[in-house]
């Protein structure tokens, strides 16, 4: 069985080389290229592949409006040369999605077949690659979507908190935005069990818990005083979604329903505060709080 992971530098990627111990290849833009079908394939041949883990993808939500074709092409049309790459090499796809696909107006947790309306240009181009991928795999293929995603590696939430509480003496955090976190950590390993065992579908995977923003920057906050990541107190002040606007809206509500996880999966499930916790004390190890 050879894995190869599509993606180098995200925080995915970055991940499934530490829980792996760098057994599976990561493939970037200097070793593919995931926008031209034939040359994709020639490429990818050379490794001789069974699995393919699909870790790239353009998540620049806000710049993601202005720059709507490096978001299709990464997010639908690489996912679309993936998928047609593994049907004719009988090659397995494991893909990782979004919770922007769902429109965040429910108030209980999105099922897997719940109904897809993607409200900003980066949900839709992730809503657009997943339905590349059943075009041509059906359910031969593993979709897993999460949210929230965070880690050591790379640009994410819990860093830009940490950066901002040593630089300034209160912050402003939404707290009617509401869904559950996720160390790629763990996702990375759930990505992994999905592939060897060739789980086929769609599936949810976040860290156990629900909370807001709000919620998180506090926690974010008391770890980071417990763990030596940050030397004094700050106010954290909530503010509801109107008064921090942003090019493109959030989901106001994206809680994943991962019932059909826990019943396929034996990773387990971990409540987001201790994984939380775990992940700063990789910062505090590796230096990486910038």
């Amino acid at each position: 069985m050879t894995i190869l992971v599509i993606g180098k530098t995200g925080q995915l990627a970055n991940e499934l080389s530490t829980v792996s111990a760098n057994k599976y290849p990561l493939l970037g833009a200097k070793e593919i290229n995931v926008f031209n079908e034939d040359e994709l394939s020639q490429q990818l041949l050379s490794y001789s592949p069974s699995i393919l883990i699909n870790a790239a993808a353009y998540t620049a939500v806000d710049k993601a409006e202005s720059e709507s074709d490096k978001a299709y092409a990464l997010n639908a049309d690489a996912v679309k040369n993936l998928s047609t790459f593994c049907k004719s090499n009988d090659c397995f796809l494991v893909h990782v999605s979004t919770d922007y696909v769902f429109d965040g107006s429910s108030g209980m947790p999105y099922p897997t077949d719940a109904e897809i309306a993607p409200q900003s240009i980066y949900g839709n181009s992730k809503a657009k690659g997943e339905q590349f991928l059943r075009d041509i795999l059906g359910e031969n293929a593993t979709i897993i979507r999460t949210s929230w995603v965070y880690s050591e590696y790379g640009n994410n939430f819990v860093k830009t908190m940490l950066k901002l509480m040593r630089e300034r003496s209160s912050i402003k955090v939404v707290d009617d935005q509401i869904g559950s976190p996720t160390w790629a950590r763990g996702l990375a390993k759930a990505c992994i069990e999905a592939a060897t065992h060739q789980y086929r579908g769609t599936f949810h995977w976040t860290d156990e818990g629900v909370l807001s923003w709000y919620d998180f920057a506090v926690a974010i906050h008391q770890l980071g005083l417990e763990k030596g990541l940050l030397n004094r107190q700050m106010e954290i002040i909530p503010i509801p979604s109107r008064d921090y606007p942003v090019p493109t809206p959030r989901p106001h509500y994206s809680v994943l329903d991962k019932t059909e996880t826990r019943s396929r999966f034996s990773t387990p499930m971990t409540h987001w505060y201790t994984q939380l916790s775990k992940m700063m004390d990789d910062l505090v190890r590796s230096d990486r709080t910038e």
